[in-house]
């Protein structure tokens, strides 16, 4: 894999924790405001997720980082 397409790939899991949390927030949002339990938990759960995308672009940002001091 090209080094662009390496990033590109670290870019698209840190694209989909973004739009997982937005996605989240609205439906906590709208969840609170409905009175909607389920929702408002599926608000965060989704959240979550997006946090978890988000901590996985970071470690592979991380070890990428790493391996190009490696290869110096």
């Amino acid at each position: 894999m090209s080094h662009s397409a390496k990033e590109q790939n670290m870019d698209r899991e840190l694209v989909k924790g973004v739009a997982e949390k937005v996605k989240g927030a609205i439906k906590e949002t709208v969840g609170k405001l409905a009175g909607d339990k389920k929702l408002k938990t599926e608000g965060k759960f989704d959240k979550a997720k997006g946090s978890a995308h988000n901590l996985a672009s970071d470690v592979k940002d991380t070890a990428r980082e790493a391996s190009k001091s490696a290869d110096k």
